[in-house]
């Protein structure tokens, strides 16, 4: 299948194990963990007995024995001459991934991580609403997107460190309409596309829509283990690799500067495009620098910067945007052309008019999350003690851990309790991730602090579940 992981990288993702039990259990747990977490995907070959033996200071018996179990419930296949492999296929299904909901008044929504509308839109709606004039007698359908707008997310990128030219921004209908037009440009159906484990759920629909081949490589307690993406990007070499370096939805990681730099040198020689999802790049909460965008390290053309209007200013605003080569960026609006869809000309001016002022709303909107986010940390303290997660620098979401793998079950029971959370296998690949939860901090306080309570009386009732109390899918972003 084209991956593996060595002996040693697995033995140190594997740790120190416990001896409260015979040593060939807590080794398949351990495995088991991992694949379960989506630390390690479908398909990845692992170390030969006698290697992973060797690495671990084991005695082979117990890594023969520890397979066998891994065998017997279905997480590793093995094939003479071949070796062992993970695998996922027929043992779980991938979760439900609702992308609409009539929503509840009575409802505390956690499972969509969008904040109101701030308070500058309705004069920036007021404004467009006169520049609209000047645009009536064109037809307007402009595949490129406003002039005046792509001139504003130029000078974004440029005062980011990246100089860029408005005719490198193509202007779209949200990060989910970016992505679609990137796929049908760069990656046909059955091309592989790595993706991080978590990951945002839309984006893996559209790319199950699409018929991508997912790789996935996971996330661990610090975020990306360096080593194992390049590793991983070297051995599958993708057509597209989708990433979410900052503020990354759901865990709140940032990748590493040098990290950054060292997928964009391996993606040269793999022939991979980045798609670099920054929407969140904006909602740094504590101060400190965030790294240089991928796109400053690009000589060839291969990164793919994808933005939005949705996370800092308002989810309503179905604005975003690519940068990338110019060249790239007319092939994207012929592609756009030819599926009819584009961002409205209303819905650009206002975007453009709220960029002008967009110091002053992404201010308030950092101190606004900051405050959530300590409210919410405050609540997990208090009433899930037991529940691990780190407190994220940025972005709108924790990252949480439960006591036990739970996930879908407690997601069920909340339902009853009027609230509606995104469980975690729906962030990953075959329903993995059970022993996850996204909580984003994106409503106000009061309603964080109630939704925790309520999610710590479900958590200790678990057992005791009546009636579903929601019906209807729901919304995540």
């Amino acid at each position: 299948m084209g991956r593996h992981v060595g002996a040693p990288q697995l033995a140190a993702m594997l740790g120190t194990l416990r001896t409260d039990r015979p040593g060939y259990l807590e080794l398949a747990d351990a495995v088991r963990q991992l694949i379960d977490d989506g630390r390690l995907g479908d398909g990845v070959r692992l170390p030969a007995e006698r290697e992973l033996a060797a690495a671990m200071g084991v005695s082979r018996t117990m890594v023969t024995a520890a397979y066998r179990e891994l065998r017997a419930g279905r997480y590793i296949t093995s094939r003479r001459g071949a070796g062992s492999f993970t695998s996922l296929a027929g043992r779980r299904q991938p979760a439900a991934r609702g992308l609409w909901s009539a929503g509840h008044a009575e409802v505390i929504d956690l499972a969509c991580a969008a904040l109101p509308a701030p308070p500058e839109l309705l004069e920036a709606v007021r404004v467009a609403g006169t520049d609209l004039a000047l645009y009536t007698r064109h037809s307007g359908y402009l595949p490129l997107g406003l002039p005046v707008l792509r001139e504003r997310i130029a000078e974004k990128y440029t005062a980011r460190g990246v100089a860029t030219m408005p005719e490198q921004i193509i202007v779209t209908a949200g990060s989910l309409h970016s992505l679609h037009l990137v796929l049908k440009l760069l990656a046909g159906p059955g091309e592989k596309v790595l993706v991080e484990s978590p990951t945002y759920p839309n984006a893996l629909a559209l790319l199950d829509q699409a018929g991508a081949r997912l790789v996935t490589c996971g996330l661990g307690p610090a975020g990306w283990d360096g080593a194992q993406f390049l590793d991983m990007l070297a051995q599958a070499q993708p057509r597209l690799a989708y990433l979410i370096p900052d503020f990354h939805n759901p865990t709140g990681h940032v990748m590493p500067a040098q990290l950054r730099e060292q997928l964009v040198a391996v993606s040269r020689a793999t022939h991979t495009d980045l798609v670099v999802d920054e929407t969140l790049v904006d909602l740094h909460l504590d101060g400190g620098p965030v790294p240089p965008p991928f796109a400053s390290f690009d000589r060839n053309g291969r990164v793919l910067s994808i933005g939005s209007m949705s996370k800092a200013f308002w989810g309503g605003l179905r604005v975003g945007w690519i940068r990338t080569s110019a060249q790239v960026v007319q092939q994207l609006a012929a592609v756009a052309v030819d599926l009819g869809v584009s961002c409205s000309i209303l819905d650009q001016l206002i975007a453009a008019r709220l960029l002008e002022s967009a110091a002053t709303v992404v201010a308030n909107r950092r101190a606004e999350l900051a405050a959530q986010r300590d409210a919410l940390v405050a609540a997990l303290h208090e009433h899930l003690p037991e529940w691990r997660f780190r407190i994220p620098s940025g972005g709108i979401s924790v990252w949480a851990e439960l006591d036990a793998p739970v996930s879908s079950h407690l997601v069920k029971a909340c339902e009853e309790v009027g609230v509606r959370l995104a469980g975690g296998p729906r962030f990953g690949a075959a329903g993995t991730l059970e022993r996850f939860l996204r909580l984003p901090f994106t409503r106000p306080a009061p309603e964080l602090e109630e939704a925790v309570r309520r999610i710590a009386a479900a958590r200790a009732h678990l057992d005791a579940r009546s009636r579903p109390y929601l019906t209807e899918p729901a919304v995540l972003a």
